[in-house]
């Protein structure tokens, strides 16, 4: 299967934008739609094949070269720390890494969260922040109602993505900082990347001219 290129997508936010995006640029097959109850999705005639994936799972399979390529949110790149080789940023799926705390009972300096509790699904980015900091927090892994832990009393913060901030604002919740902004990005496995340099160097090329296009339609917007 050397002379194909299998391409992991993600489930979830960015599932659309990067099949739309890969499509005009002439990586596209049949029925690659996020339920899909197939597996693998082949284009033979354009030798494209598809794996459609959980999101945290697409760096795995592109580190094992299960995948050649795929595309990923920086935020799961950043917390996995995979052996993958970024190629580009897409520029879309913005949103933010914070630390945020209940309204209430917002202290008064970062430092004041020393020896406190932060659900997250992202401990690894967290204990990096927090040792930036200086300060010890106890970390809770949480796996999604992120914003539930300081309501029940589980932890005095959170640390998790935001795009919009409602929810937030929703369980009264304040953002304290931002650890770092996140977009989805083109990672390829180090091995295909040299293997097949010259058709993925073209689609990195392409895609290139494709953002600085949307880029140039929206200026003039």
């Amino acid at each position: 299967m050397d002379e194909y290129i299998t391409i992991a997508l993600p489930k979830g936010k960015l599932f659309n934008k990067a099949v739309r995006m890969l499509a005009q640029v002439g990586y596209s097959a049949d029925n690659v739609v996020e339920d899909s109850r197939k597996l693998v999705i082949t284009n033979e005639e354009t030798k494209v094949r598809f794996i459609i994936a959980k999101t945290v799972d697409v760096p795995t399979y592109v580190e094992y070269g299960a995948a050649d390529i795929g595309i990923i949110g920086k935020d799961v790149l950043n917390e996995q720390e995979k052996d993958v080789v970024e190629l580009l940023d897409l520029n879309f799926g913005r949103c933010r890494l914070m630390m945020a705390v209940p309204e209430a009972s917002k202290r008064e300096k970062l430092t004041d969260y020393a020896h406190t509790r932060a659900a997250t699904k992202y401990p690894n980015c967290a204990k990096k922040y927090f040792d930036k900091l200086g300060i010890q927090v106890e970390l809770v892994k949480l796996n999604g109602s992120i914003e539930l832990g300081p309501i029940v009393g589980l932890s005095e913060s959170i640390v998790d993505i935001v795009e919009t901030g409602t929810t937030l604002r929703e369980n009264k919740l304040v953002e304290l900082d931002t650890l770092f902004t996140a977009t989805a990005r083109l990672i390829a496995n180090r091995a295909s990347f040299k293997l097949k340099f010259a058709r993925l160097h073209r689609l990195v090329e392409d895609l290139r001219v494709l953002l600085a296009e949307e880029a140039a339609a929206k200026a003039k917007q």
